[in-house]
């Protein structure tokens, strides 16, 4: 990442980030100001190739700030390429590893609600900086850790005390990013709500985007909508940022096991497509529901409750990679586990089946993600802390 190979047409943004076609290496790289040890891959970068994860010798981009796209001259696949910035995931390759060992990012000193601790973190969101946004459930705020920076996390929503005042939050389950405003959403769960809060500095509380909903999960699309889960309607939504129509795009028809119903559905991931992805609670099962299906398939799990390979004890965080790879906090198993496409068990990546506070231990793992680099990042919920497990 540190390297370019006939670099073509570039682009500059407006806070001087480069963009540049790296022709040779199939790719766009974006070198940000002040940093000129390493590029970071925004598109291609998985050899040269006509799949939309793949570009062939790209000779210009420029960016479209209305959908915070980038534009790519794809010129040997003959074709011009829109590729979302919104939401960036990163190149892990087949066959990849993690260290077994965990690093402390956040927290690890303890429960309680110094700025150096957290309560049962739940949700985890890596921004492209690598700070890390934790959804500290029982701290009733979410925290804010630079990637460096060990000792003290930063408030950044609630941190006022349990409570229904708009600075103040309740059980906060998961939090992300919407970068066109620079806000946190947040799901301030047992407020029955979901909050738009704004990273500038002199923010003191957040905004109601939509209440009477258990929410639980999260997640947006390249388009800007967002899915929120409900735990007690066992059901997905979709909204349009802006306003609050919905659309049911998951579930719906009450609890249960068929592949048209969810019990006390999770986390959540949408891909490129709108595939959505759910963390499938109480059914211990991973369901994908393809976009505009009127029913899921199960990709993980389903077997019952237990610790085998096939099954799940309990899934909570999800995220899924270029290669249709995704990866679950298997949150009963105290484990991490890899299921590739059309698997039929899953393979441990992180964790030894067995709760504890060692560095290769987890005890309760809810919240999940990686950042650009490929490094997974997960809500150690019982040692109360976040760890990261580098690529290796």
């Amino acid at each position: 990442t540190n390297q370019l190979y006939n670099p073509d047409g570039l682009f500059v943004d407006d806070d001087q980030t480069v963009v540049i076609a790296d022709y040779e290496n199939h790719r766009i790289s974006q070198w940000k100001n002040g940093d000129t040890t390493n590029g970071q891959v925004v598109a291609g970068g998985k050899g040269a190739g006509n799949e939309l994860r793949q570009l062939n010798y790209p000779t210009d981009v420029l960016i479209d700030k209305e959908t915070d796209s980038l534009i790519i001259c794809d010129q040997r696949n003959e074709r011009v390429v829109r590729w979302s910035r919104l939401s960036v995931i990163p190149n892990i390759f087949a066959n990849a590893t993690w260290s077994k060992n965990g690093v402390i990012v956040a927290g690890g000193n303890g429960k309680g609600n110094a700025t150096n601790q957290l309560n049962e973190p739940f949700g985890v969101f890596i921004d492209d900086d690598r700070i890390v946004l934790i959804a500290d459930y029982l701290n009733h705020r979410i925290m804010q850790w630079k990637t460096g920076d060990m000792t003290n996390g930063h408030v950044v929503a609630g941190g006022k005390g349990q409570g229904n005042r708009l600075d103040q939050l309740n059980c906060p389950t998961d939090v992300l990013i919407e970068k066109e405003t620079d806000s946190l959403i947040i799901c301030d769960r047992w407020n029955r709500r979901v909050l738009r809060w704004s990273r500038r500095s002199d923010t003191t509380q957040g905004e109601i985007f939509m209440d009477n909903i258990d929410c639980w999960g999260l997640a947006m699309d390249d388009q800007r909508y967002l899915y929120v889960s409900d735990i007690v309607k066992h059901e997905v939504k979709r909204y349009h940022l802006g306003d609050k129509d919905s659309t049911l795009v998951v579930g719906g028809n009450d609890q249960g096991n068929d592949l048209n119903q969810l019990k006390e559905p999770r986390y959540l991931f949408v891909d490129r497509q709108q595939n959505v992805y759910v963390s499938d609670w109480s059914n211990h099962r991973v369901l994908k529901w393809n976009k505009d299906a009127k029913e899921g398939i199960i990709v993980a799990g389903g077997q019952g409750v237990g610790n085998a390979l096939t099954q799940l004890n309990h899934p909570s965080g999800l995220f899924v990679d270029m290669l249709g790879t995704f990866y679950v906090g298997d949150e009963g198993n105290h484990r991490i586990v890899l299921w590739t496409q059309g698997a039929k068990q899953g393979t441990v990546i992180v964790g030894v089946n067995r709760a504890g506070p060692g560095v290769n231990q987890l005890s309760n793992p809810i919240g999940l993600s990686f950042d650009r680099q490929g490094n997974l990042y997960v809500a150690d919920y019982g040692n109360h802390r976040v760890q990261r497990f580098s690529l290796e």
